[in-house]
Order: C-alpha cells, then structure tokens, then sequence
C-alpha cells in the first residue's frame, strides 16, 4: 500500500506560500452532520509524516484516534460541521460548501493555494483545485480525512448514547441494514436527514 507523500503540497507551497487542504466525512451518511475538516501547510511545516498517516478509510477503527491526534499535533487544522436539519434545508452541496468555508474562516481565512479530495469543486471557489485521490495520496489531506472522520465518529458515539436502538457506534449514520431496520419500527430522530429518508423508506430499489 502507498503511503502519502508531501510531492503536491510543496509545489503548491513554492507557488502560493501554502495549500488549504480540506476533505469531508458524512456525505453519503442518513443520520448526523457533514464534516469537513481543513488543515494548512506552510513552508516552514514539518515535513515528517507522521508515522500511520493514510486515508481514514484505509485506518483501522482501533487505531484512528491515535492517527487523528497525531495529524492534529502536526499541523494547524479546523473543522466545520453542518446539521442534518440544515441538510434537509439547503441540500448536501451547499451544506458541503458551508462545512468546508467554516473551517477556513476558523482557520483566519489564509491566502494561499486550497486543495479538495476528489473531483468536484465543491467549495465552489475559483482558486479551490482538486485532484482524485488526494486523501490517499497527499499527506496533509490525509490528515484533514482522519481528523474529520475521529471527530465525526466520536459525535456518532455520543448521539448513540441518546438513541442506541439505531446503533450509531457502529453504523456512523450510514444506511446499514440494521439502521434502516431500526427506522421502520421506530420512527426518525431529529438526527435524520428526512428528504433522504423519504426517498430511501418510500423507494422500491434495494439497498442491501
């Protein structure tokens, strides 16, 4: 497995004097917020990765929390969260815009370069580049993926401990089975996303 190099960051550092990396975590999630979190790397930043440091996807749960802080030690970063209420309100894609602008302005809005995991410009800013694969492939949007995925999955945690019967601790929000289960024999919450809901509960493809 390839681990994550520093190769894009500092050709954007010696071009913008340092790169905004963000990433997002609750996306495609029925239940709780979206995430983004933002990290900066400057000139001056340590270039030691640090040690585990890859795609939160490819972490293991039980180590997570051990990668997240360290990436947290090693750069300055921020996070922005947007409710599932806001959600239902706005849509993903502005809540997506709104998370990830949060977490730059918490940041004090630096100038300079700004990169996105993925393909899309989310961010809908000019100057926002993105480029696929960047979570597995560049280390500081690496960081911003754990970061945003400990944060998120311990908020899980705790709403769990409010509703368990959906069994948040361990589905994260995400449409399992079990969640999906759950919904049917006990209503939502007001953790849902209800328009995702409505089209999941009242449509006839299979989800499993």
């Amino acid at each position: 497995m390839t681990s994550p190099t520093l190769e894009t960051e500092l050709e954007l550092v010696s071009s913008h004097g340092l790169v905004v990396c963000l990433d997002e975590v609750g996306r495609g999630a029925i239940a709780g917020p979206v995430v983004v979190a933002a990290t900066v790397f400057r000139a001056d930043s340590i270039h030691e990765i640090p040690p585990g440091l890859r795609d939160s996807k490819l972490i293991a749960e039980s180590k997570r929390a051990t990668v997240a802080s360290l990436a947290a030690d090693w750069l300055d970063h921020s996070v922005g969260e947007v409710s599932a209420e806001k959600i239902d309100e706005i849509g993903i894609t502005w809540a997506l815009k709104q998370a990830g602008l949060s977490a730059i302005e918490k940041l004090g809005n630096p100038q300079g370069a700004i990169l996105l995991d993925g393909k899309h410009n989310w961010l809908e800013i000019d100057a926002a580049m993105t480029k696929i694969k960047a979570d597995q492939q560049c280390a500081a949007v690496s960081a911003a993926s754990i970061i945003a995925k400990h944060y998120r999955d311990q908020l899980m945690r705790d709403l769990h401990q409010l509703y368990p019967e959906y069994a948040w601790d361990s589905n994260k929000g995400y449409a399992s089975e079990g969640h999906i289960s759950a919904i049917r024999e006990h209503g939502s919450t007001e953790i849902h996303r209800k328009t995702w809901l409505n089209r999941i509960i009242n449509s006839d493809q299979t989800l499993f």
